[in-house]
């Protein structure tokens, strides 16, 4: 498993061709290993499926190879002290390759349900291509683990993902006279400086202390001499499970009513906020197999971003997918890696639930 995980960090997998390259020698080793798989193709991206098993319930595993972009250095992987570096070696071709493995030694007849490996190629650019396309295709389950590092934590819920852009509107003035316009700049201040004070801030549950609200985006004013009439800003605001994304636009939106000023947005809901239960049965099931595998009582946390769960977990009420995976640091950054004992610690929970 560790050598396999070595070739894969080796591939260049940032890019769109260093993705499918990846994609493609996961399906030719799973295939040298006895495995059934079938590759698909969506506006240039490759994904695979692999299925095993029989019975009503389906479990999904799902991985992505592509990478962010790193240094030359870093797709050469470096074992050392217990640790392996490279680029994709925690985010997330650990997971990727501890399911291969897992999946390869799991005995069909054994099964007492489904189990679906996904190998997607564009988790990182939005997942639209490959994770989503599979889900409209139907490819979804019972439950999903996306196998993203959590350090053998169950991330049961995440985050919603609301973007708005707001057009703060002025009076255009000679710079030396501001008093004879409206700066847009100050109103757009002024809102930003009120903004935690609304209601959709204040909550909090037993899994985050309060929503993510990022200023991300400003833009206003080209001229000393002249005060500006327009300043855009935008917002990526992840908002908690259970609170309403249009409530908090209309909470936008009165704010700027309540400051007197003069404001368009522009809104996009566009991830719902993930909402399993610690009473979900595959939570419950996925706990007692961590039990076994020799740990202590499993932590369960909630994700603040967003991965390809969302996409599975939309036909399923929101609820049954989540991310768990092993152990490692510093994924998008410089010195990036898995901690190599969790991988095999990860392959035997992966193996034991499924045939639990």
């Amino acid at each position: 498993m560790i050598e396999l995980l070595k070739k894969l960090i080796e591939i260049k997998s940032d890019s769109k061709s260093g993705a499918n390259e990846a994609l493609l020698f996961c399906a030719a080793w799973l295939e040298e290993h006895g495995q059934e798989v079938t590759v698909h193709e969506n506006n240039g991206y490759l994904m695979l499926t692999a299925v095993k098993g029989q019975g009503n319930e389906t479990l999904i595993w799902n991985g992505h190879v592509d990478v962010v972009p790193g240094n030359a250095s870093q797709f050469a992987p470096v074992e050392k002290m217990g640790r392996l570096y490279g680029r994709g070696s925690a985010d997330m071709k650990a997971g990727v390759a501890a399911m291969m493995m897992a999946f390869v030694e799991l005995e069909a007849a054994a099964l007492s349900r489904t189990v679906q490996l996904h190998i997607v190629t564009d988790e990182e650019i939005g997942g639209h291509n490959t994770s989503e396309w599979l889900v409209d295709q139907g490819f979804t389950g019972d439950f999903v683990i996306c196998g993203e590092p959590t350090n053998l934590k169950i991330g049961l819920q995440s985050k919603g993902v609301l973007h708005m852009d707001l057009i703060f509107k002025g009076k255009p003035a000679h710079g030396s006279r501001p008093w004879e316009g409206q700066n847009a700049i100050e109103s757009a201040m002024k809102f930003h400086n009120q903004l935690g004070t609304l209601p959709f801030q204040q909550e909090a549950t037993p899994y985050y202390a309060h929503p993510s609200v990022n200023l991300a985006i400003i833009g206003a004013g080209d001229r000393y001499n002249v005060v500006p009439d327009r300043c855009r800003m935008s917002y990526d605001i992840r908002f908690l499970p259970g609170q309403d994304p249009n409530d908090i636009i209309q909470q936008m939106d009165g704010l700027a009513k309540k400051l007197e000023i003069d404001m368009e947005y522009k809104a996009d809901p566009s991830t719902p906020a993930l909402t399993t239960k610690p009473s979900h049965p595959y939570i419950e099931s996925l706990q007692q197999a961590i039990r076994k595998a020799g740990h202590a009582d499993p932590v369960l946390f909630g994700q603040h971003g967003a991965a390809d769960t969302r996409y599975y977990a939309a036909t399923m009420g929101g609820e049954g997918a989540i991310e768990f995976g092993p152990a490692g640091a510093d994924w998008h950054g410089d010195g990036e890696y898995v901690i190599i004992s969790s991988l095999f610690d990860y392959k035997a929970i992966l193996s034991i639930q499924a045939l639990s």
